[in-house]
């Protein structure tokens, strides 16, 4: 069975990001402290992204709204989708989460996961234009700056499989910049993920740790892959993933078992699952048909789906989060 996503799925997913992207608590908060005055909640300090248990899985709860709203702008979560967008997504409270990052303590708020998919959402709100586009874009524009200006200083990557995996923030930040025609953030990217992984030859992926929601190996290849010739990636990723015609290493064919949903960090591993199947996904779509590596890659996305789809809905520490990586595997290109 090939997994997609169905206006059935798409409707379960809506319903479940509907009912975290406004729920204030529990909320885990990226805020530093500078003084009594600072001592606020997530609504006052963020109007718009202040639910969904953290900002960062507020804000790709609303890029998965917005994802399926496009996809199937005729589901019974449609009309309060857009009512409730346009009630948060206003000039004023755009202009809050601006200033937000002008403080002091701002400076690494939510580095890279939440630039990253701050710039997603950007990119998919910018699909329809109109003027929610034009309300979010001195935010997007304030993200955008962030990592034109952090990434001339990140010397190294950093590859752990949780929010600070860098090849990540690249892959996602690619989609805005060539969305929205940032060349300069585009070629930033690129410049980067060159210099930091083009050298990186036979992966040993020593994975899963015990709460990644990324695959360290895969997401680097995901990431090579936007950012090569079709010729240069083939190069690149015989060397890194020398022996994937033999299934090897042999951990990146197994999904991760989750031992207990309601802990959050462990949660983490349904995610990976998730992750995983959008990159094998992506990783085939770069191969030939004839590739006999291009099966094994699409079985071990489906392996990795058949897994963790089950469990996108039904625990709030997946629930938060999850349906924004199903919809990364099941919307990634397949063709080659």
């Amino acid at each position: 069975m090939t997994h997609g996503l169905s206006a059935a799925t798409a409707s379960r997913f809506a319903a479940a990001a509907l009912g975290h992207v406004t729920r204030e608590y529990p909320n885990k908060m990226d805020h530093v402290l500078a003084g009594p005055e600072d001592v606020l909640g997530p609504r006052a300090l963020h109007p718009i992204f202040f639910g969904s248990f953290d900002w960062h899985s507020c804000v790709h709860g609303w890029w998965t709204l917005f994802t399926l709203l496009r996809l199937y702008p005729d589901m019974p979560e449609a009309t309060r989708i857009r009512s409730l967008a346009d009630e948060i997504f206003t000039p004023e409270n755009v202009a809050v989460e601006t200033a937000y990052l002008d403080r002091p303590g701002s400076r690494g708020f939510e580095r890279p996961y939440g630039w990253a998919w701050l710039l997603m959402l950007a990119a998919e709100v910018e699909r329809d234009g109109g003027d929610r586009a034009a309300i979010l874009r001195p935010l997007a524009g304030a993200f955008a700056r962030r990592f034109t200006d952090f990434l001339p200083l990140a010397d190294y990557p950093v590859r752990v499989g949780t929010h600070y995996n860098t090849a990540f923030a690249l892959r996602l930040t690619l989609d805005y910049a060539e969305s929205v025609r940032d060349d300069a953030v585009a070629e930033l990217c690129r410049n980067r993920a060159l210099l930091w992984h083009s050298g990186d030859r036979d992966c040993q992926a020593w994975e899963p740790s015990q709460d990644e929601f990324l695959s360290p190996a895969l997401m680097e290849a995901a990431l090579m892959r936007r950012v090569l010739t079709p010729d240069a990636f083939a190069a690149w990723f015989d060397a890194f993933l020398p022996r994937l015609d033999r299934r090897e290493p042999t951990t990146l064919f197994q999904p991760a078992s989750v031992s207990d949903r309601s802990d959050g960090k462990i949660a983490h591993l349904d995610g990976l699952n998730l992750s995983r199947a959008w990159c094998w996904r992506e990783i085939a779509s770069a191969l030939a048909s004839d590739d006999p590596r291009r099966p094994i890659a699409l079985q071990a996305a489906e392996d990795h789906l058949d897994a963790a789809l089950p469990h996108v809905t039904g625990d709030y520490m997946g629930e938060h989060w999850l349906a924004s990586f199903a919809l990364l595997a099941l919307l990634a290109d397949q063709s080659t």
